[in-house]
C-alpha cells in the first residue's frame, strides 16, 4: 500500500458521496467523557487499595473477609480499631 493509492481511493469515495463526516463531540461532551474516565480510574484505584488492605490484614492473620461482608465498612473499622488498642476477646470483637 502507498499513501498515494490510499489518497486516490479516499478521493473516489468522497466524489461518490460514500464518506460520512466524522463525529467530533462538543466541548461539554469531551469534558464529561474526561470526568467519567477519571471517575472510573478513581474507582479502580479504590478497589486496588481495598485488595491491598485485605492482603495485609490476612498476612497478619486478621481475616475480616470471613466475618464481615464489607472489609471497609463501619463494623470492620470498629473491629480494627478495637484490635489496634489491644482487644483480643473474640466475643467482644464479634459484637461489632
Amino acid at each position: 500500500k502507498t499513501d498515494v493509492k490510499d489518497a486516490e481511493w479516499i478521493a473516489q469515495l468522497l466524489r461518490h458521496g460514500l464518506l460520512k463526516a466524522s463525529f467530533i463531540p462538543d466541548r461539554n461532551q469531551r469534558e464529561l467523557r474526561e470526568l467519567v474516565r477519571y471517575r472510573r480510574s478513581i474507582i479502580e484505584e479504590r478497589a486496588r487499595q481495598h485488595n491491598r488492605i485485605q492482603k495485609v490484614l490476612e498476612g497478619a492473620n486478621i481475616k475480616l473477609g470471613s466475618v464481615v461482608s464489607d472489609i471497609m465498612g463501619v463494623s470492620s473499622k470498629d473491629m480494627l480499631h478495637a484490635i489496634a488498642i489491644g482487644e483480643d476477646d473474640p466475643e467482644k470483637l464479634a459484637n461489632f
